[in-house]
């Protein structure tokens, strides 16, 4: 009974939670490729939440199948003339179409309309995104303490420059910051990157060059990750630890903004990693996913609507990276077909396709090795 009873729990507190995220990223994903491609005058001949033998589903009145397959792992919309559900060209099927026909087809459509039916998909997850930081400051206002130095760590980068206790922050590499958040944000990025910390001591402005040094941190799960640290510590009196409320258009502009920062923060992560600044181990897949879902739902809701926001940031940034078979990569081809005047041939194409898989599948099992490796120590 208890194994049973640890079983349903596994279900209940992880793959439920990882299920209902995963879901919704993906359903508003391709709802972005639907709602464009019925704009755009594309037939649309399925939309399905998952991968795999349908479980459920319905055709609506246009003929589209709306379905739940078995394997959460993602979702697709399958448009008339595609050959799978990458939205591959079906050649043949493309040469005993009518030139009506033609017109319904992903393929087939004017340019700009397959760039726009395509980026719509990434799209949507920002705008997502967007949606729930925008709702969490509107309704819990934005956290703020002020970038003011409390204290210093003995032997740290920044009790090396010279930084003293009752600094203010106000600039990193010259960008001007308002929180302490920002210093974390940004200093977090740099491990053992050259940095110029600018501070305003008794009115006057003086800066500092430092290196941030690289440490190991865990998270309250014990999740462990590698950061840059300057060793300069805050608290609530010199911090002035504090809730904003904001109004709702602030709170929009409050969620762009931390969308944007989960942008610049996955690209300084892989720069970092291209430049062997950073460890590779921090790419997850599936497991990482369904991990985080369960602990995030311990947490509570705002916990795990936090958690949807940034894996809808994520899926977009990864649906747009040009690598055939991802929204990305089919981007890429129109871009390529607006200056040659032209597509590329039907052999190039599949075998773009075959790379771009091959690439996805590498990624796939690589990350999913992360995973593993994580878990077994």
């Amino acid at each position: 009974m208890e194994q049973i009873g640890s079983v349903f729990g596994f279900l209940g507190g992880y793959i439920l939670p990882y299920i209902l995220i995963l879901s919704l990223l993906v359903f508003i994903h391709e709802m972005g490729h639907y709602l464009a491609g019925r704009w755009s005058g594309i037939r649309i001949l399925a939309f399905s939440v998952g991968f795999g033998p349908e479980l459920v589903g319905f055709t609506d009145k246009h003929g589209t199948r709306w379905k739940i397959s078995a394997v959460p792992l993602g979702g697709y919309v399958r448009f008339f003339g595609d050959a799978d559900a990458a939205s591959r060209p079906d050649g043949t099927m493309a040469e005993e179409l009518t030139e009506e026909e033609r017109a319904q087809t992903l393929n087939g459509a004017k340019l700009w309309k397959r760039a726009v039916t395509v980026a719509a998909g990434p799209l949507a997850n920002f705008l997502l995104a967007i949606v729930i930081f925008a709702g969490m400051f509107a309704t819990m206002g934005k956290p703020v303490s002020d970038p003011v130095v409390a204290d210093i760590k003995p032997g740290s980068a920044a009790e090396t420059a010279g930084i003293a206790r009752g600094d203010i922050l106000v600039a990193l590499d010259g960008r001007a910051i308002e929180t302490f958040d920002d210093v974390v944000r940004y200093i977090t990025m740099r491990p053992e990157i050259p940095v110029e910390v600018t501070v305003r001591r008794n009115g006057e402005e003086i800066d500092f060059p430092l290196v941030p040094q690289r440490a190991e941190t865990s998270d309250r799960f014990g999740n462990k990750m590698e950061v840059g640290q300057i060793g300069i510590i805050t608290d609530q009196q010199a911090g002035n630890f504090r809730i904003v409320e904001l109004s709702p258009v602030e709170a929009v502009w409050e969620g762009v903004r931390q969308t944007g920062h989960i942008i610049t923060g996955t690209f300084d992560y892989i720069g970092n990693m291209i430049a062997g600044r950073m460890n590779a181990d921090q790419l997850g897949g599936p497991v990482r996913v369904v991990q985080a879902s369960g602990q995030m739902a311990t947490l509570g809701v705002i916990a795990l609507l936090n958690l949807a926001a940034v894996l809808s940031v994520s899926l977009g940034l990864l649906n747009l990276f040009p690598v055939p078979v991802l929204d990305g990569g089919h981007l890429v081809l129109y871009a390529i077909e607006a200056v040659r005047g032209r597509p590329m041939g039907q052999g190039a194409q599949e075998i773009a396709f075959r790379i771009g898989m091959a690439m996805i599948l590498s990624l796939m099992v690589f990350a999913t090795w992360n995973d593993i490796s994580r878990l077994i120590g």
